[in-house]
């Protein structure tokens, strides 16, 4: 992480830790949906114990992705009395707000600093507004008022961030832990905020940096704040790993925070992870219901697909799909994709031409037009992108399901 490496998608579980089969499932869940990191709250003894057996279950799963402890309040204490859960975690994050507090707050900071080093872990020392050291901001406020032109208050509050993440981070190097094995992040739920604490952050430090816009909030206003404040500090070069923190909707899957996170990185062209399918939004031109569903299907067929496709193929990532709804921007958005397909639009002739890399090939027609574009598409990826080695390609949707 950090430097030269790809941009990390990270995620958090919602379970209760203490119960090791519901979180083992929700972090695999996460991770077969391209979580790279999942992190877990251990808050509690409870949650410790569980953590060793959560770690050996997803192993006997074949599950390798790496899990991350979030401590707070009393996680000096945790991870001095359970070393199995020290162990099985890959990182611990660390917020200097609730760490500890008064004279406290540098012997138990230092504490999990020293287990860290004991088993070699790396450490997120992440500050949150909501959880801001307020002795820290007392003292900057203070400052602040003594100016001949006080700054305000959201500029002294983002100071008051920054320094909390570095003077830990600083705390940490001279405990003995390398700046390579330190990541910072500095949350805050409003967009403008984010970007500004995050630009100077970054112009304070070169150490990795977690973004996340905390608390972004339900569906699509959680999806576009997120959006909206990542994409400003990743076209920036700003950011190493990232979280999109949606509150998920009563029954909602919690892997759609992953699926949104992957798709900010891709559509800004910073990684690939799934073929992109690009769609028209449709409008009085188009036959709304078949142009709607089969966009649909095709989306849920490549992503359905992409597990076996990404450990069969080298590159079946950065493939692009367009479904398009009629004859305006259909055929010349379809030749700018590896496959496409336009579909009729009102009162056009019932026909569907498909079009790879550029070239017409065949024009379908009926009822099975989703099912024989899927067939087309596996077959693209099959004849297009190279097996990996003692790796056997997938041929069909059936064999795929099963």
């Amino acid at each position: 992480m950090g430097g030269d490496f790809p941009v990390v998608v990270q995620s958090m579980t919602n379970t209760d830790t203490a119960d090791v089969i519901a979180t083992a499932d929700q972090v695999e869940a996460l991770a077969r949906a391209g979580s790279e990191l999942v992190r877990l709250t251990v808050d509690r003894p409870a949650a410790a114990k569980a953590v060793p057996h959560i770690r050996d279950e997803l192993d006997k799963r074949g599950v390798d992705v790496p899990l991350i402890g979030d401590f707070h309040y009393i996680g000096h204490k945790l991870l001095d009395v359970h070393p199995a859960c020290a162990e099985a975690l890959a990182k611990y994050r660390i917020n200097p707000g609730n760490v500890g507090f008064k004279e406290k707050r540098n012997s138990q900071f230092s504490s999990m600093i020293e287990t860290a080093l004991k088993y070699d872990r790396p450490v997120r020392i992440g500050v949150n507004w909501g959880s801001l050291d307020q002795d820290l901001l007392a003292r900057l406020m203070d400052e602040n008022a003594a100016l001949s032109e006080p700054k305000d208050i959201p500029e002294v509050t983002r100071a008051a961030l920054v320094a909390s993440a570095l003077e830990n981070a600083a705390r940490a190097e001279e405990l003995g832990m390398g700046a390579d094995k330190i990541v910072l992040s500095c949350k805050v739920s409003d967009v403008q905020n984010l970007i500004a604490v995050y630009a100077d952050l970054a112009a304070s430090c070169h150490y990795a940096l977690h973004l996340g816009l905390t608390e972004a909030g339900m569906g699509s206003k959680g999806i576009v704040a997120s959006t909206a404040a990542m994409a400003v500090l990743l076209q920036n070069g700003i950011g190493d790993t990232i979280r999109v923190s949606l509150t998920p909707e009563p029954g909602g899957d919690r892997t759609r925070e992953v699926i949104v996170a992957q798709e900010i990185l891709q559509t800004m062209g910073i990684r690939s992870f799934t073929p992109l399918v690009t769609s028209c939004p449709g409008c009085g031109r188009t036959t709304s219901t078949v142009f709607q569903e089969l966009a649909e299907k095709i989306q849920s067929h490549v992503r359905d697909r992409m597990p076996a496709w990404r450990d069969a193929y080298e590159g079946v990532e950065t493939m692009n799909v367009a479904v398009m709804g009629c004859i305006v921007n259909g055929p010349g958005e379809s030749k700018h994709a590896n496959i496409g397909i336009s579909l009729p639009g009102i009162g056009e002739e019932p026909a569907a031409p498909v079009f790879i890399d550029g070239e017409k090939t065949v024009t379908l027609r009926g009822p099975n037009i989703a099912e024989e574009f899927h067939k087309i598409v596996d077959d693209y990826v099959d004849s297009h992108y190279q097996r990996r080695s003692g790796k056997a390609g997938p041929t069909t949707s059936s064999a795929a399901a099963q």
